[in-house]
């Protein structure tokens, strides 16, 4: 499983006009290509009168789904831009649509590549970017009399308590940075003088909200 990878946050859409052409750009996360191209056909269907609806993607482990589609622009200048600024954005799981309606003035292909380019940064901008870090779920069992104390530590480390299970014993469930596991059972063990028990029980991804340059919304 990939480490930490980025995407966009969830839905998001902007508009801009170039020279009375009017540009709408919309954004979501994908993590098949058959979701991806569903969101496409969503967006044609709800535009089924504008000039082009122009799209890109990135999708599967690796980003191993990539295709870019010009809708009927001339070749290179839609598609291929989306998708260059998904790529330089380094995003994985992400989808993007760009509906124009054209407003009587050609661009040309190099304004057209500078038009889709700037219509899927600010889509992306509104979307927002994540960071997805997997973590390695650890469930750590000790007495009551402890908890504070692992509590604290673990608050100072900033480690994530992601649940807390009360029976005979206290059970966290802490998030553990995946390559991280070892050293935190080695200080769980440290602040409960090895009177604890740990079990792994699953990786998942946690996100972080980040800043990528370019995107600023």
């Amino acid at each position: 499983m990939v480490t930490i990878y980025h995407t966009v946050r969830g839905y998001g859409q902007a508009e801009l006009e170039i020279n009375k052409s009017r540009f709408i750009a919309y954004v979501d996360r994908v993590t098949t290509e058959e979701a991806a191209l569903a969101f496409i056909e969503k967006i044609r269907k709800q535009h089924w009168d504008a000039t082009h609806n122009c799209a890109a993607y990135i999708t599967g482990e690796n980003d191993r789904q990539q295709k870019a589609d010009d809708d009927g622009e001339p070749s290179g200048t839609a598609g291929r831009p989306i998708l260059e600024v998904i790529k330089k954005s380094a995003l994985s799981n992400t989808v993007v649509v760009i509906t124009r309606y054209f407003g009587g003035i050609k661009l040309g292909a190099g304004g057209l590549v500078r038009a889709y380019g700037k219509s899927t940064t600010q889509g992306l901008a509104k979307a927002g970017i994540v960071q997805c870090q997997l973590h390695t779920r650890m469930a750590a069992s000790f007495d009551y009399a402890l908890l504070g104390t692992v509590e604290n530590n673990l608050r100072n480390q900033q480690v994530q308590i992601a649940d807390k299970l009360f029976t005979e014993q206290v059970t966290l469930i802490i998030l553990a940075a995946a390559g991280e596991e070892d050293q935190l059972a080695a200080k769980l063990n440290d602040w409960t003088s090895g009177r604890v028990k740990i079990e792994q029980t699953g990786n998942e991804y946690v996100e972080t909200n980040v800043c990528l340059p370019g995107l600023n919304g």
